[in-house]
């Protein structure tokens, strides 16, 4: 509806005023008057509003005055966050929700290869036994986490300054990554060099890490890998092999960014030094023995139980199956084979001589010449039939 002139409300107005009432309606001839007012004016700023109003302003003057603004949702900071899944940011534990969980719902589970989590605790043990004896000193090594996270999101989170450690699995021919913290770095030099038990471990920050440092660090992750090699054992034999050693993630990278991975983190103390050690392995690198981290426990068989194999096969022995012996086979017209009837005579080509075959269903199985035992044929087989009976 196109809003009126001033000129054409105006008119409106004093014809409205000027017209003469009915007898006896007088007062009611005022009311109207100003009522239609009310409406032309109600009108007009409807119009007005819809105008200024860049969001509702078609809306409002084709829906009859302020339709318009009664559909506009305006979305706020607190829904724009939910939507895109930013406000759970910080919160790790909870689930992920809108386009954040689109985004990462092609992560895959640690928990969906249980097998993994075992070796891990193999781990923690064989390392807090292989480090006592490295250091010489009281070590506990506990796991943290577990979890699944995308190659370049670990890479730019890692607290730098660290070691990144590229190692090789020789037998799934891909490669790993194990990143060691500073915290952890001062604290395996001062240990290995002497350092007093109690004090907290010197830190130099803003400086590349010396030799010596490396030297000994290299020596740890020795050790580190090849206990991680025999928590691996009793699932598939592998040999983790040291390849280089980083300081720069930028170096360290030994997937596509996008790739995930799992990422098991360790904790080491020393009385009152210690640091993080953490353990990052793409999902490519497992797929080898994807099958056998889907298992439950160790030894688990997919789509097979031997109890009931080994049961299956006992009894089948056990089991009739029905023997034909196929003197001749011939083919014939259907017009001849209609034509039979009772008393009908029908010639084979078999004589005693030639040999008979011995069916199981369609299935040809032996070889044989006839004869007689007693008042019965028999057949004696000769050898094993290979063909299908033609």
């Amino acid at each position: 509806m196109t809003p009126p002139s001033e000129d054409e409300l105006a008119a409106a107005l004093a014809e409205a005023g000027t017209d003469t009432p009915p007898a006896g309606k007088a007062g009611g001839g005022e009311a109207e008057a100003d009522a239609m007012a009310a409406e032309w004016e109600a009108m007009l700023g409807g119009a007005d509003e819809g105008m200024d109003d860049p969001m509702g302003g078609g809306g409002g003057g084709g829906g009859g005055g302020g339709g318009g603004r009664e559909t506009t949702r305006v979305l706020n900071q607190d829904k724009i966050d939910s939507l895109l899944g930013f406000d759970q940011a910080g919160d790790e534990g909870l689930d992920r929700a809108g386009i954040q969980a689109i985004l990462n719902s092609a992560l895959v589970s640690y928990e969906r290869l249980p097998m993994l989590e075992v070796v891990f605790d193999r781990l923690v043990r064989m390392m807090t036994t292989s480090l006592r004896n490295f250091t010489s000193d009281n070590v506990e090594v506990s796991l943290d986490d577990i979890l699944s996270q995308r190659f370049g999101d670990y890479l730019n989170s890692i607290p730098l300054p660290a070691m990144l450690t590229v190692f090789k699995a020789e037998e799934w021919d891909n490669f790993g990554l194990m990143t060691v913290d500073s915290s952890m770095i001062y604290s395996i030099v001062d240990v290995l060099l002497g350092g007093r038990r109690g004090t907290a471990a010197m830190r130099v920050e803003g400086r590349p890490y010396t030799t010596i440092e490396r030297t000994l660090v290299e020596r740890m992750i020795h050790v580190v890998l090849a206990d991680l090699s025999a928590a691996f054992d009793p699932l598939s034999p592998v040999t983790f092999r040291f390849d280089r050693l980083e300081t720069n993630p930028r170096f360290a990278t030994i997937s596509q960014p996008s790739n995930a991975a799992i990422v098991a983190r360790l904790r080491i103390d020393m009385e009152d030094r210690g640091g993080r050690l953490e353990i990052l392995i793409p999902f490519a690198t497992l797929e080898p023995v994807r099958e056998l981290l889907l298992q439950m426990f160790m030894g688990e068989k997919f789509d097979r139980d031997s109890i009931w194999e080994t049961h299956l096969a006992e009894e089948m022995w056990f089991t009739e199956v029905p023997l034909e012996a196929v003197l001749d086979t011939q083919i014939l017209p259907l017009s001849r084979v209609l034509e039979m009837k009772v008393g009908s005579k029908f010639l084979l080509n078999a004589t005693p001589d030639l040999p008979v075959v011995l069916r199981c269903g369609d299935q040809p199985m032996f070889v044989g010449k006839m004869g007689k035992r007693g008042s019965n044929i028999a057949i004696r087989v000769d050898r094993r039939r290979q063909a299908e009976v033609k």
